[in-house]
């Protein structure tokens, strides 16, 4: 986002659309709604398991990434997304928007790369302590 706030409205508008229409792929749409419904899966298991090792933070890793990752584009960076997809680059309605719009969506994206990061975090450790919940082995010393 800093080099496109470098970029006159109009080319980082543009920029912006460009980005914005190229994202939704396959491979994105895949990995993204992808991990999603693994982190749903996880959610459930973790309240039917919640006796095992790392069960909280299967939970709280699934949380943070259905809310603070998913969440967060749906409700904040998508729609901010929409909005410029609909303003001319070069028109003053699009100058306007662009300077409020690389703000907040910087803010939002800031939120949801911390809430990623915790995610992986707090599922790194469940996965580091042998949790069972996913199904998996159980990896605990006996």
């Amino acid at each position: 986002m800093n080099a496109l706030a470098r970029l006159k409205p109009p080319q980082g508008i543009a920029a912006m659309q460009f980005i914005n229409i190229t994202v939704i792929n396959p491979f994105f749409m895949a990995a993204f709604l992808g991990t999603a419904a693994a982190c749903i899966f996880l959610l459930i298991s973790s309240l039917l398991k919640w006796h095992q090792p790392g069960a909280v933070y299967l939970l709280l890793g699934s949380l943070l990434y259905l809310v603070g990752t998913l969440g967060v584009t749906i409700f904040f960076n998508v729609p901010l997304n929409e909005a410029l997809a609909r303003v001319e680059p070069d028109s003053t309605e699009g100058a306007n928007l662009w300077s409020t719009y690389l703000v907040n969506w910087t803010i939002w994206n800031h939120i949801r790369t911390v809430a990623a990061l915790a995610a992986t975090a707090s599922l790194t450790i469940a996965l580091c302590l042998g949790s069972t919940i996913a199904g998996g082995l159980d990896n605990t010393v006996r």
